[in-house]
């Protein structure tokens, strides 16, 4: 089992910066804040933990490489770039065009090749580890399991459900059951739901790049994204940890180890042939 935080990162490089026409306080909304914090005892238990680095409003590990603006750039985008996609429309590709709260992050359009440069330095090596360590945990295991962690807006969903229940505190997506088995979905949610927390299936949040790329359980290769509530951990407003971060913390970490116990009863590996007599 594999725990990966593709938002967390802090880094904002000072070329960036200079190209932006937000301050810092506004690029931060773009964060999964802390997020990487929370998942932090993950290796403690023995679980590989690959978290990002650089911000997402500099380059978002959750999107395809091909997933451009084309308003973006000063030149013609390549055929192949996949510009009619949802996220790239709102612009939100792999190079976003506008900070969490929708603003504009820059002044003018980029060269192309600076976008080529962040996927090369940023983009790349993060998922070449990704995919080393799911390549890894299928030979080792015959089969691996990705949780893909995130963190949402309080103001994302609703009050109160359609049916008048709470609302979730966790989103969970497997891009409506094409990402990962349901033993597995249903695992991750009862870990979550005992650790006390109410949970929801794929709205508003089924999944993004990583989800789709990687969840293939027909290679049993199965991937959750995990949307975790801000209000739970964080101040949204002044994007500083709270009291409930050292708790919500500690929850994860049992959540991940219940999990963990529990794949080998589901039976993800392939059943070994009997040896030709």
């Amino acid at each position: 089992m594999i725990i990966a935080s593709p938002h967390s990162g802090t880094i904002y490089p000072s070329d960036f910066l200079r190209r932006s026409r937000l301050d810092l306080r506004l690029l931060r909304r773009s964060e999964d804040a802390f997020v990487d914090e929370l998942v932090g005892d993950a290796p403690s238990l023995g679980l590989p933990l690959l978290c990002a680095r650089y911000a997402r409003a500099y380059v978002d590990l959750n999107r395809a490489p091909d997933e451009l603006d084309p308003v973006m750039f000063s030149e013609p985008l390549p055929d192949h770039a996949r510009c009619d996609t949802e996220r790239v429309a709102a612009g939100l590709g792999v190079i976003p065009r506008v900070a969490g709260i929708g603003l504009d992050i820059y002044n003018a359009r980029l060269p192309l090749e600076e976008a080529y440069a962040r996927l090369e330095a940023v983009h790349k090596p993060y998922h070449t580890a990704l995919r080393a360590l799911i390549e890894e945990a299928r030979r080792t295991h015959g089969y691996a399991v990705l949780l893909d962690c995130h963190s949402m807006p309080s103001a994302a969903l609703p009050p109160t459900s359609r049916n008048g229940q709470p609302r979730p505190q966790m989103v969970l997506g497997n891009r409506w059951g094409e990402a990962c088995a349901p033993s597995v979905l249903s695992l991750v949610q009862e870990a979550i739901e005992a650790a006390g927390y109410r949970t929801a299936l794929n709205t508003p949040y089924s999944g993004g790049y990583t989800t789709e790329a990687y969840g293939q359980p027909q290679r049993n290769v199965h991937v959750v994204q995990i949307e975790i509530d801000r209000s739970l951990y964080m101040s949204e407003l002044h994007l500083t940890r709270q009291a409930g971060l050292t708790t919500l913390r500690r929850h994860l970490a049992q959540v991940f180890a219940a999990v963990h116990a529990g794949l080998p009863a589901l039976k993800l590996a392939p059943a070994l042939r009997p040896a030709a007599e």
